[in-house]
């Protein structure tokens, strides 16, 4: 392991622990596009709208794993540099117990105020049945969905990404093969379109659960599952931030899901189809960074500065030329995309321009998601926090709100657009000013 952190070629390394990460996130983002095509077949734009709806519980479950998923990884990964062997495993066992206790304890609150949530969701007359089945089997699964994330992550600390892949790749395709089946031939719906997520989680968790055995230096032994002060403040220091990444993502969403239900579920059904559609090039980018995550940390905790320095300017090459590319590409054939999931007229027109408004800034997301990666990886909580509040939340609120009251819906659809320039300046200078002050 320490050969291949520390001497081994850095488009080797990195390529290696990243690889493995972007074919996961690619297996999702086959599952979120067959699973929009199959829902989208039904031709009921109420059920597509309705799934939509909920998909912030989704990101608000995989948001809270990633408290412990991501938090303890990035902490692992620079206790791994100082060759800290017992105490990468007692966080790593400490993460995955504390996931458990804390998804039970959601599962609770998320069944109790189904109500609220559902209206705070968006849920119209015609859209909350669907989204109320969607809702309740989702939240039983969830603490497969939360827990999938603490040995997901923290296995990729010690270069074993590969073992990570084939559990996400394993859940996925069992996933995507019950999708149609509990769609069209057991007439599920909604709920059995949730349920397909859930048995795909539980095998993925079961499959990591597994592989964790073949890891040296971390465990999963619940009588090594504790911590001192220092490092659970160190663990949340990250995985907080990390987490409202994610949660900003499901705020984001429910509100430009709210403004744009004023113009219709053919609005919504729209934006639900390019949001799996613009997944092409996200998930290939944010498996880039995470699977640079583990080399970044180790290399911080054993304060290699050279090495560490030409590492982030690898990435950003990565990130930053994928993205154009991959954005240019999805610009020019956005219409023929959007029609492959429903052909109704308005939604091509709507979803043509949301997507290409979207795409506009994707090579700025890429170096946004290297300045967030190097936050989390050194430990600059703020910075790391200040990022997590921009994007998708309070500058993109804002943006929706302003550009709404000027513009109407195109004001709405540019929002994102405005909000990954602005938090780009602000990364930028975070980014400089955390090099200057660690590197």
């Amino acid at each position: 392991m320490d050969e291949l952190f520390e001497k081994a070629p850095i488009p080797k390394v990195y390529m290696q622990l990243a690889l493995p990460v972007v074919l996961g996130m690619v297996a999702a983002m086959v599952y979120n596009l067959a699973d929009t095509f199959f829902v989208a077949q039904t031709g009921n734009a109420d059920l597509v709208a309705g799934i939509a709806l909920g998909s912030p519980l989704f990101t608000f479950m995989l948001a809270i794993g990633d408290i412990f998923g991501l938090g303890g990884s990035a902490v692992i990964s620079r206790v791994l540099g100082k060759h800290d062997y017992a105490e990468s495993g007692r966080i790593s066992s400490f993460c995955f117990y504390i996931a458990i206790a804390l998804s039970i304890i959601l599962t609770i609150l998320l069944l109790i105020f189904e109500a609220p949530i559902l209206h705070l969701l968006g849920a119209t007359k015609a859209t909350q049945p669907y989204l109320a089945d969607f809702y309740r089997v989702l939240v039983l699964g969830a603490t497969f969905i939360i827990v999938s994330l603490v040995p997901g992550n923290i296995i990729r600390t010690e270069g074993l990404a590969k073992f990570s892949m084939i559990a996400t790749l394993s859940g996925t395709i069992l996933t995507i093969i019950l999708d149609p089946i509990f769609l069209f031939v057991c007439h599920w719906g909604a709920s059995g379109v949730a349920f397909a997520n859930v048995l795909g989680y539980i095998v993925n968790t079961g499959l990591l659960i597994i592989f964790m055995r073949k890891a040296k230096t971390l465990s999963l032994a619940p009588k090594a599952a504790h911590v001192s002060a220092p490092t659970f403040r160190a663990i949340i220091g990250v995985g907080i931030p990390a987490s409202l990444t994610n949660l900003a993502q499901t705020f984001g969403m429910m509100v430009l899901n709210s403004y744009l239900a004023a113009y219709g579920a053919q609005a919504v059904a729209a934006m639900g189809i390019i949001q799996k559609i613009y997944s092409i090039v996200m998930m290939v980018m944010i498996g880039f960074a995470f699977g640079a995550q583990p080399l970044i940390g180790y290399n911080f905790g054993a304060k290699n500065w050279p090495r560490l320095k030409a590492i982030l300017r690898y990435d950003m090459k990565i990130e930053a030329g994928y993205a154009f590319i991959c954005a240019l590409i999805l610009i020019i054939f956005a219409p023929q995309l959007i029609k492959l999931f429903m052909a109704q007229k308005a939604i091509v027109s709507m979803g043509t321009l949301m997507l290409r408004a979207m795409l506009f800034t994707t090579p700025l997301v890429g170096l946004i998601l290297v300045f967030t990666t190097v936050f989390q990886s050194v430990g600059a909580s703020m910075s790391a926090l200040v990022m997590a509040l921009s994007r998708q939340a309070v500058i993109f609120a804002i943006a929706i709100v302003v550009l709404a009251q000027l513009f109407g819906m195109n004001g709405i659809i540019w929002a994102q657009a405005v909000a990954d320039g602005l938090t780009f300046i602000i990364g930028w200078g975070l980014y400089r000013k955390v090099r200057q002050q660690e590197v």
